[in-house]
This record gives structure tokens, C-alpha cells and sequence, in this order.
């Protein structure tokens, strides 16, 4: 059984997976198993005034998780999953979920879209330049600075999914990939399953229109 209580605001389900590994399918999960809103990198975007001095404050090491989290009550994707070991000690009675893949198709798809992003920073509008340095923050304090070659990326994937496999007390982990469907979630989250087939978002196509806001 599950401890969920529409009452507690406090955060129930974080996702420490980085983003490329189903994070927006997950955000779509969680919010059917009534876990939401799912807080996901997509809610920075269309709150940028809001969202980002908060979490440019985490990265300059003041969080407010409560602001940030407000009315959200699970979070995965960036900005969330570079801070899992604050948010371990802030929550300590959360599930986490590392959300993760083949690191070899994950470096190619990151690189195709996040990483291509951040390259292109200089020439984005005025208003995305903030988020911009932001999110390119977080990235990088996962262990993916600008600049890594792809045996480079695949190293610090598998680095960033061994720590948060060394960080997070086993009996509130679960690793999860998409393609085992929502059986194996359901079952760390002590839900029933619903009838309907796991979600299967945001392929490379859809990340840009996310982007830019269609």
C-alpha cells in the first residue's frame, strides 16, 4: 500500500533520471497514477519568470524547495535530477525513480537535442537567455558540461546512474525504463494499473516543439 495523501503537499515522486531517458513519459504517467502535477523541465519553460531565479538560487546553493515545488506534487527531468542528493535529504520519505536506457542511444539522443540547445545558446531570444544559463547549470552539474565527446557522455551517464544508485536507500529506488511499461511502476508505487498503454512522448520532434513553446 502507498502513503499518498491528496492533503500532504510535501513532494511524493522524484525522478533522478536525467532528461533523454522517458522523463516526459514519466511526467505523463505520473499524472494518470494522480501524482501530479509532475513537475518536468517543460513547467520551467512556460514559467520562466518564476522558475528560473529559483533554480538558479539552487545552483548558487540557496534552494527553496518549497517554492519551487509549489502545487507540484512529483518532479522529474531537469533541473530535479541534478539536485538528488539534496532532495534526498529534503524529502526523505520520497520514492525516487531513476528513469534510464541504453547509454550509447542515450548520448545520441541527448546530443541531438539538449546538447545541440545548449550549443546554439547565443543565438536564442533575449527572454530565453536566463533559462538558457540555467538549465545549461544543471547539465553540467550532472557531469555533462559543454563540449564532452560521445565515449565522454557515455562515461558521465553511467556515472551520474551509479551515484544515484549509491545515494538513494534501495527500499525508495526504483529503476525503471519505459519500455517495461507500467507494470514494474505501479508496483513501487503500490497503484493498480491502468488500462490504457504505458505514455510514449517526446521523441527528437516533439523536443523541439517543446522548445519553442507549440
Amino acid at each position: 500500500m502507498n502513503d499518498f495523501s491528496k492533503k500532504d503537499s510535501t513532494m511524493h515522486v522524484i525522478g533522478a533520471g536525467v532528461g533523454r531517458t522517458g522523463t516526459y513519459s514519466l511526467k505523463l504517467a505520473l499524472n494518470r497514477l494522480g501524482l501530479g502535477p509532475c513537475h518536468h523541465m517543460e513547467a520551467v519553460i512556460h514559467d520562466m519568470p518564476g522558475q528560473v531565479p529559483l533554480w538558479q538560487a539552487a545552483l548558487d546553493g540557496a534552494p527553496d524547495w518549497p517554492a519551487i515545488y509549489r502545487n507540484f506534487a512529483s518532479a522529474v527531468d531537469w533541473p530535479t535530477a541534478a539536485f538528488f542528493r539534496e532532495l534526498n535529504a529534503a524529502y526523505p520519505r520520497a520514492k525516487f525513480i531513476l528513469s534510464h536506457r541504453d547509454p550509447e542511444s542515450w548520448a545520441d539522443s541527448f546530443s541531438e537535442t539538449i546538447y545541440t540547445a545548449m550549443a546554439r545558446a547565443g543565438g536564442a531570444p533575449p527572454h530565453m537567455q536566463a533559462w538558457l544559463k540555467m538549465a545549461a547549470g544543471v547539465v553540467a552539474r550532472s557531469g555533462f558540461p559543454r563540449g564532452l565527446g560521445r565515449e565522454a557522455l557515455i562515461a558521465a551517464f553511467n556515472a551520474h546512474n551509479q551515484a544515484v544508485i549509491a545515494t538513494i536507500p534501495k527500499e525508495r529506488l526504483l529503476l525503471f525504463e519505459a519500455k517495461q511499461g507500467w507494470e514494474p511502476l505501479c508496483a513501487f508505487l503500490g497503484l493498480p494499473v491502468p488500462p490504457e498503454d504505458y505514455p510514449r512522448s517526446n521523441s527528437r520532434v516533439e523536443f523541439w516543439e517543446h522548445l519553442s513553446g507549440q
